[in-house]
C-alpha cells in the first residue's frame, strides 16, 4: 500500500471510493450513515467533497496503483462541529473502496494522519463519525486510539466527535 498526496485532479477517484463505500454500507443494511444514493448522483454532495478537498490536504491510499481509500486533513472540522480551542488536524472524508475492505486501508490512513499531525507540530487529531449502527464506527476509531468527546446532531443524523493526542 502506498499513501500519496492528492489534488483536485483526484476528485473523480474520491467520488468513486465514496460511491463504493455507500454500496458497501447499504449491503450491510446501513443506510442512515451516507444514505442510499451514490455521491456521484448528488451534485451537492460532489460539491461538498470538492470544497472539503480544497480546504485541506487530500491523501489517497493506493494498492497496486488503484485508489483504495481516501481522507482529507483540514485544520478545522466541518460546519456542524465546533473547532477546538487549540490547533488541530481534522480527519474528513475518510473512506475505503469496498474492494479493499479488510486490507487495513483505513488504519493506514489514520496512522498517516497521526504522522502528518506530528509533522505539523500539532498534538490534537480529531475526527467525527456516524454514531448509529450500534456504535460500530465509534468502536473502530476507539480501536485506533481515539477517545469520545462531544456528540452532535444534524437533522436526525447522530454524530460523535473523537480525538487522539499524538
Amino acid at each position: 500500500m502506498k499513501i500519496r498526496k492528492g489534488g483536485a485532479e483526484d476528485l473523480p477517484a474520491i467520488v468513486d471510493v465514496l460511491d463504493s463505500a455507500v454500496v458497501w454500507l447499504n449491503g450491510k443494511g446501513i443506510t442512515a450513515q451516507w444514505g442510499t444514493e451514490p455521491f456521484s448522483a448528488r451534485p451537492a454532495a460532489v460539491q461538498q467533497v470538492a470544497d472539503t478537498v480544497a480546504e485541506g490536504d487530500l491523501w489517497i491510499a493506493e494498492i497496486d496503483g488503484v485508489p483504495a481509500g481516501t481522507m482529507t486533513l483540514t485544520p478545522h472540522p466541518g460546519k456542524h462541529v465546533p473547532s477546538a480551542d487549540e490547533p488541530e488536524v481534522y480527519v474528513r472524508l475518510l473512506a475505503t473502496d469496498a474492494r479493499f475492505h479488510g486490507h487495513g486501508v483505513g488504519a493506514a490512513l489514520l496512522a498517516h494522519a497521526a504522522e502528518e499531525t506530528r509533522r505539523q507540530g500539532v498534538s490534537l487529531l480529531r475526527v467525527d463519525c456516524f454514531a448509529g449502527s450500534e456504535g460500530r464506527l465509534i468502536a473502530y476509531y476507539e480501536g485506533r486510539g481515539f477517545t469520545r468527546t462531544e456528540t452532535f446532531q444534524v437533522g436526525d443524523w447522530q454524530g460523535q466527535v473523537l480525538e487522539r493526542r499524538v
